[in-house]
């Protein structure tokens, strides 16, 4: 009875994984036809069908237009929605916070440097924060309620049980025991945090001289060595 009980839910998983696979490709590759996901998939043309509609009625592609240079009618083509879903970054130094917005395919749509000199009657961390990811959603065009993601980047790691930085005693105002609530408090979206050498290779591996590589040593030369 346990078994039958959990069988309805594996379709429904499923669906998500191909919709994840669909999305992957279509990120990487660029607008797609039916059968070109189902041959980059290996599903069928009617579940890759099904799978392009769930993702149209969610907004997360779009069809673009039709295949040319081939004989008979073009086949539709489809690409992921780049206004679907926004997430922002932030970099953060004893002297700025360097803002991004991304929309869903990765592009950066605004961008936003906000000063931060190092004197005790500074703005609270809570308030460069909010201003920093403000400017970047300005300049993209956006309000803070249509980011839906924010990462920021800190040096040293913030301390899991007490809520601590620690390892960065060069950055001033991020000390706090309860700064995480009060960024959470203040912020609509999830938030992560973390170490922003971590963040760099990441996105080396990602983007970078690192791409393809499981295994490569990143050095990091900055404040706080």
């Amino acid at each position: 009875m346990a078994d039958r009980a959990a069988t309805p839910g594996t379709p429904r998983v499923l669906r998500a994984m191909n919709d994840r696979t669909a999305l992957d490709l279509l990120l990487e590759h660029g607008p797609l036809s039916r059968a070109r996901i189902g041959g980059l998939t290996g599903l069928s043309k009617p579940t890759a069908s099904q799978l392009l509609a769930r993702l149209e009625a969610a907004g997360l592609v779009l069809a673009t237009g039709t295949t040319e240079g081939r004989p008979g009618p073009g086949a539709r083509l489809y690409e992921v929605n780049p206004a679907a879903a926004y997430a922002a970054g932030l970099d953060v130094t004893p002297r700025r916070i360097r803002a991004a917005v991304a929309d869903l395919t990765g592009r950066t749509v605004g961008r936003h440097e906000l000063r931060t000199p190092v004197r005790r009657s500074a703005t609270p961390v809570v308030r460069q924060v909010t201003d920093a990811l403000d400017g970047a959603a300005g300049a993209a065009g956006l309000s803070r309620a249509d980011i839906r993601r924010l990462v920021i980047g800190t040096p040293g790691a913030f301390d899991p049980d007490t809520g601590r930085l620690r390892y960065a005693s060069h950055l001033p105002g991020w000390h706090s025991p309860t700064l995480l609530d009060e960024l959470a408090a203040a912020l609509p979206m999830p938030l992560a945090y973390e170490n922003d050498v971590n963040l760099v290779a990441v996105a080396e591996q990602r983007l970078g001289a690192a791409r393809g590589h499981g295994d490569f040593v990143l050095l990091w030369n900055q404040e706080g060595l």
